[in-house]
């Protein structure tokens, strides 16, 4: 897959290097993020940032650093056709508005390019960041799942 650059007002989402490895696991380690994802692992981020990873996924920059990363699992079965949608920003990045303008970007990008017509979250019920976060965008809660429709 070529290499995958989407720009919001102020973030750059784009397709992970060797060196972004580092920085992503500072993050990962964080108190805040592993209260949501667990501990990091070096040898998941390593797999995400040399292209082994099975799903998509992309570097989050802002102000010029490595801000997080997002990334989208996809079923290419056109019978199911959907992707869903995590992700996890740097502290010092939460409650500025980064994470709906990067969600957006890649919900309009997997819905405009890749052709999906639903894409998914599944926060857990008490992140209130993370639900407050996708509710911005246009995610509704549906019974025990959330979905956006494009």
């Amino acid at each position: 897959m070529a290499d995958i650059v989407l720009r919001t007002a102020r973030a750059t989402l784009r397709s992970p290097r060797a060196t972004d490895v580092v920085p992503l696991l500072a993050i990962r380690a964080a108190p805040e993020v592993v209260e949501w994802w667990g501990a990091p692992a070096l040898a998941e981020l390593q797999a995400c940032c040399d292209g082994r990873a099975a799903e998509l996924f992309l570097v989050i920059e802002a102000d010029g650093e490595v801000a997080g990363a997002i990334q989208a699992f996809e079923e290419e079965d056109e019978q199911f056709r959907h992707a869903s949608i995590d992700l996890f920003i740097a502290p010092r990045h939460c409650n500025r508005g980064l994470g709906p303008e990067v969600i957006h970007a890649l919900a309009r990008y997997l819905a405009d390019e890749r052709g999906h017509h639903r894409i998914t979250i599944d926060p857990a019920v008490d992140n209130v960041r993370a639900v407050r976060a996708y509710a911005k965008v246009g995610f509704r809660e549906t019974a025990r799942f959330s979905t956006v429709m494009f």
